[in-house]
C-alpha cells in the first residue's frame, strides 16, 4: 500500500512514538487524523505539520466507545474515508502484583483500579479502534485496508507489569486472530513490539537507572523512534504481510 494513499488514524499521537508516526506519515503524503487525550499537544502537532501535508486532530480517550465511534466518523468526513489505523495509545501503572515490605512485613497488592485502567486503554482501546475502523471499511467496501497495533517487549512478561504485559500480549494475539477474520475483506493486520526506545518517559529516568536499562540490551543503546517507525512503515507498505508481530528491541528477547 502506498503511504500517500492512506487515510489513517494514529492514536496517542501527541507525544513519543505516536508523534513520530504521525510526522512521518504526513511527510510521506498520507492524510492523518492525529488523536490523543492531550489537546494542547495535538494543537502543537497540527501547527508544526500543517504546512507539510494533510493532518487533522481529534481529542479522544480510546477506552471510551462513543468517542472512538465519533473519531472514526470525523476521520471519514475529513478525508472522504478511512483505510488505515495505527493503534499506539497506551499508559502504564506499574507495580508488583503482590509484594511484602522488608521493614514492616506489610503485604501490598496491585490495585484493581491500576490493573483495569491499563487493560481499558492498552487492550480494550485497541479493540474498539480496530473494530470501528474495520467496520467502516467493510460497510463502505474500502480495500485495501491496514491496522497496525503497537505492542511492547513486555508482551513476553516484564517484572512489575502484570497489567501492561497482559495488554501488550493480548493485542498481539488479537492481531493474529483479526488477520484471519478480516483478510476476506482486504484488511491486513500487524503489530510492532518496541524494546526500550528513546521516549520522554525513558529520558526522564535518572542516569544510573537508564544505564542499567541500556545494559540489558545486546546492542547497548536505546531504540530511536524513527527505527520503530521503519517497522510500522514496512507493515503499512507490504501487501503480503499480515497477522504477525515484528519485535524491534535491539536483540533483547533473542
Amino acid at each position: 500500500m502506498n503511504l500517500n494513499d492512506l487515510k489513517i488514524i494514529v492514536t496517542g499521537a501527541g507525544s513519543g512514538l505516536g508523534r513520530c508516526f504521525a510526522e512521518n506519515l504526513v511527510k510521506a503524503g498520507a492524510s492523518v487524523m492525529a488523536s490523543d487525550v492531550n489537546k494542547e499537544a495535538l494543537d502543537a502537532l497540527k501547527t508544526e505539520l500543517g504546512e507539510h501535508g494533510k493532518i487533522e486532530t481529534f481529542v479522544a480517550d480510546v477506552s471510551n466507545e462513543a468517542q472512538v465511534i465519533d473519531m472514526v466518523k470525523a476521520t471519514a468526513e475529513a478525508f472522504g474515508g478511512v483505510n488505515g489505523l495505527v493503534n499506539n495509545a497506551g499508559i502504564t501503572r506499574d507495580g508488583l502484583m503482590v509484594s511484602k515490605s522488608k521493614s514492616t512485613g506489610e503485604v501490598r497488592k496491585m490495585s484493581l483500579e491500576n490493573w483495569q485502567k491499563v487493560i481499558d486503554v492498552d487492550l480494550t482501546g485497541v479493540f474498539l479502534c480496530a473494530r470501528e475502523v474495520a467496520a467502516y471499511m467493510i460497510e463502505n467496501d474500502v480495500k485495501p485496508g491496514v491496522i497496525v497495533s503497537i505492542s511492547s517487549v513486555s508482551r513476553h512478561g516484564n517484572f512489575g507489569q502484570s497489567n501492561y504485559s497482559a495488554a501488550k500480549a493480548g493485542l498481539v494475539a488479537d492481531t493474529a486472530l483479526w488477520s484471519k477474520e478480516l483478510s476476506r475483506y482486504g484488511i491486513r493486520t500487524g503489530a510492532v513490539a518496541p524494546g526500550f526506545s528513546r521516549t520522554p518517559i525513558l529520558e526522564a529516568m535518572p542516569e544510573k537507572v537508564l544505564d542499567k536499562v541500556v545494559s540489558q540490551v545486546p546492542l547497548r543503546r536505546l531504540g530511536e523512534p524513527t527505527e520503530i517507525w521503519q517497522a510500522v512503515k514496512f507493515i503499512l507498505e507490504c501487501d503480503y504481510f499480515t497477522g504477525r508481530c515484528v519485535d524491534v528491541d535491539g536483540g533483547l528477547t533473542l
